[in-house]
């Protein structure tokens, strides 16, 4: 399989975001494959469009598999596995989105509140840091509120909200 210079353009670059949001680099490439791919690719159909190892791939997928991010399908008449990416942005972007709450927010919202529990006790520590504490909880508690009051909201009204979001701050800040 051969990619044209703007597909591997973009693999190559969501590879490199997938880095830098503490994602391995291949598995964020295959990802992309998938996503651009008109139809379902087989592994060894990765392993030549990406020239990376079949293990890796594998291991990759199963990662991919297990976020919801990639399914695996058949095509009729052939016994090999077939797999794609959600097609669908936005519930692409949902499910990214859920998992990275679940690995990072919600333990964060477990420490804060068990540190500010234990910091309101605490007669040693200064005002000033009981108070960052409690700002830095109010503030991930809020964004987890946010979060869980759009996460079911259809995507043609999440939509207009989203391109809403200029005439929503000037109406605020007024």
């Amino acid at each position: 399989m051969q990619l044209s210079p703007a597909v591997e353009k973009y693999v190559l670059h969501w590879g490199e975001m997938g880095t830098r949001w503490g994602t391995n680099r291949t598995v964020a490439q295959i990802q992309a494959l998938l996503y651009l791919s008109p139809q379902p690719l087989r592994a060894d159909e990765i392993v030549d469009a990406l020239s990376v190892a079949r293990s890796n791939v594998s291991t990759s997928i199963r990662e991919l598999q297990s976020y919801g991010l990639v399914r695996m399908t058949h095509v009729l008449g052939d016994r090999r596995d077939y797999f794609e990416s959600l097609h669908d942005v936005w519930e692409l972007f949902r499910v990214i989105i859920e998992q990275r709450k679940q690995r990072e927010l919600n333990p964060t919202l477990s420490m804060l509140r068990t540190v500010a529990e234990e910091v309101a006790k605490e007669s040693d520590t200064d005002p000033v840091t009981k108070e960052r504490i409690t700002n830095m909880l109010n503030f991930v508690e809020t964004t987890n509120a946010w979060y869980e009051d759009i996460r079911d909201i259809p995507t043609k009204t999440l939509t207009k909200i989203m391109k809403l979001g200029h005439g929503i701050t000037s109406f605020v800040k007024k």
